[in-house]
């Protein structure tokens, strides 16, 4: 059976949030700050971030509204390209997905891991063993409806708001360590380059709205509801990174700040002591927890349009008629989140291997909207249009382009590989549709 709408304006809202707030922001300013070298241009990458991906989600926002589908990231290149297309961009990104999604939980568990086993027992197979549990809970509320998921989803991003505002609060009527917002960079140092390199965690940090065009299928009304929950998440998100950002540096001083792992827990056990930095981390926690949700309400939608295209086999975009479930769809989700964890890679490394080919990924979705808009300019369309209709999508590619060139002069090996597994995508498309054929 085909999906039913039942999430509404309210839901996607707090789903995008969690898309985007995952363990990014409590753990990237410390990358952040490394790779700008100076608080002029750290500042200068998170705002720049946000405004460019304001710009992002309007354009997807359009897109959403004008191919209101399931697996919407995957039927955007279907529709607009080609099947073949689709498929290369989108099986190197689940991959990659489930690769960043098991590096979250494994973030999640650094966070907690100190509040529930003693030291001696704090060890690297602990942490695994912690995520892999975390997976298994949220799993089993996957599997119950997307109703429950949604539930659970509105309360962790509710509790997430809650918990940045409270950081923020946290510094309010202290000194400044070492704010430095009027520090210029260094003699014989190169800007750009500085700026290139601290954006790619500023991107990541920002990045999953996209994929709200997932549920499409799923959402009430989408043609108003996708455009207003965009609009609304992104500006509240805005608001947080900037606030947060700006209480790191204020608390912990610009210097402290380089490097640091664990922030935003320093930062509550700075002003509360041990208590506060036992409350920050179960927080963080239930943030990493509200992350791997969506990921779990989110991708196997991917999975039913690849079946709906005959690319996966029909199991793939089975629904079940009370819960709503993609019950196959989410279990292979769910073991390839599982195996991720055997091979994980550092949290950096596996940062530059989602970015180069997510940021891609986005050139060319983001190019779907000069095409949806060709092909449906005599059908009289009057859902949300971005204004003004060239330039915020424009500029958006060329700061993507910007991003994929950065993250190949950093890592160059994270940028071919990314490549590759792009470019193996396209004899696999045609192996698993002959395969298909074979068994129809």
């Amino acid at each position: 059976m085909s999906i039913r709408s039942k999430l509404g304006m309210f839901d996607l809202t707090m789903i995008i949030i969690s898309l985007v707030i995952g363990v990014g922001i409590f753990k990237t300013p410390g990358i952040v700050a490394r790779n700008a070298g100076t608080p002029f241009i750290f500042y200068t990458a998170w705002v720049a971030g946000g405004i460019i991906s304001i710009f992002g989600a309007l354009t997807f926002a359009e897109i959403g509204s004008r191919l209101p589908v399931a697996g919407g990231f995957y039927k955007i290149f279907s529709h607009c390209y080609h099947p073949a297309f689709a498929f290369m961009i989108n099986w190197s990104q689940l991959i990659a997905l489930a690769g960043s999604a098991a590096a979250i939980a494994l973030v999640g568990a650094e966070y907690i891991k100190p509040l529930v086993l003693p030291a001696t027992m704090q060890t690297e197979l602990a942490s695994r063993l912690i995520a892999f549990t975390m997976m298994v809970v949220l799993f089993a509320v996957n599997f119950s409806g997307i109703k429950m998921s949604a539930r659970v989803q509105n309360m962790l991003s509710v509790l997430k708001i809650g918990m940045i505002l409270l950081l923020c609060l946290a510094v309010f009527g202290t000194k400044s360590a070492d704010t430095g917002i009027a520090t210029v960079v260094q003699p014989g140092g190169n800007p750009l380059k500085a700026l290139g390199l601290a954006m790619i965690p500023v991107f990541y940090s920002w990045n999953g709205y996209q994929y709200t065009i997932n549920f499409g299928a799923d959402i009430k009304n989408p043609q108003r509801s996708i455009p207003y929950a965009i609009f609304f998440g992104i500006s509240i998100i805005m608001l947080l990174y900037i606030a947060i950002n700006i209480a790191f540096c204020q608390a912990l001083g610009f210097e402290h700040l380089q490097g640091k792992e664990l922030i935003a827990a320093e930062l509550a056990k700075k002003f509360s002591g041990e208590a506060g930095f036992k409350v920050t981390s179960i927080l963080i926690f239930i943030s990493v927890i509200g992350f791997l949700n969506t990921s779990l309400m989110s991708n196997p939608r991917v999975y039913y349009a690849m079946a709906e295209d005959n690319i996966l086999p029909p199991i793939f975009k089975r629904v079940n008629e009370k819960t709503q479930t993609q019950e196959f769809a989410l279990t292979f989700f769910f073991a390839l989140m599982a195996l991720s964890l055997l091979f994980l890679k550092t949290f950096e490394k596996i940062l530059n291997d989602i970015i180069f080919i997510n940021s891609l990924a986005l050139v060319f979705g983001t190019a779907t909207v000069f095409i949806l808009r060709k092909r449906m300019a005599d059908t009289g369309y009057t859902g949300f249009k971005v204004k003004p209709q060239v330039v915020i999508p424009a500029v958006f590619i060329l700061f993507l382009l910007f991003i994929c060139i950065s993250v190949f002069v950093s890592d160059p090996v994270a940028a071919i590989t990314g490549m590759a597994q792009f470019v193996i995508g396209f004899p696999l498309y045609h192996a698993i549709r002959k395969l298909n054929s074979v068994k129809l």
